[in-house]
């Protein structure tokens, strides 16, 4: 994957010598063409073809630029109310994912929503001890998002 980003540079940085122009619209159309002949000799390349991995990244920051915004308004929400009726509480959940950083990456996506912070993690136990602002109505919705960000993060780290 990295030989094909430094040929993809490379590409770009020899279209713009062509081009005898040193501007960054030069340089995007050489990376895009050279995105695109790198795309059609795909196959030629050992690794798997980087743009799949641009695409999974892209995936997850929307995936968390979204849960952030849901969990934003469910939280102002909650705050607006006359009457407090929150019950805060902690839940024990498992994670599918293997690696430290893996773990390191989904504890920060969970702890950056707004309404839950990860309090603790046993790597080996592959455990996470999660804190809720409203316990009871929060589980549900934060074990769907802890999902969709470990499907995204296993796209992006395999």
């Amino acid at each position: 994957m990295t030989t094909q980003i430094l040929l993809n540079l490379l590409i770009a940085f020899i279209w713009m010598l062509l081009n005898e122009s040193w501007n960054i619209v030069i340089f995007a159309v050489g990376y895009i063409a050279g995105f695109l002949i790198i795309l059609s000799m795909r196959r030629f390349f050992p690794t798997p073809f980087y743009g799949r991995k641009i695409v999974a990244i892209a995936y997850l920051i929307v995936l968390f630029i979204v849960e952030l915004i849901k969990s934003s308004l469910s939280v102002i929400i909650e705050v607006l109310r006359p009457k407090l009726t929150i019950k805060p509480g902690i839940f024990r959940s498992e994670t599918i994912l293997e690696s430290d950083f893996e773990i390191s990456l989904l504890v920060t996506l969970i702890t950056l929503t707004p309404g839950s912070v990860v309090m603790e993690v046993d790597p080996k136990a592959r455990v996470l001890f999660i804190h809720a602002m409203d316990a009871d109505s929060y589980h549900n919705s934060i074990m769907k998002t802890k999902q969709k960000f470990e499907r995204a993060i296993i796209g992006v780290m395999r």
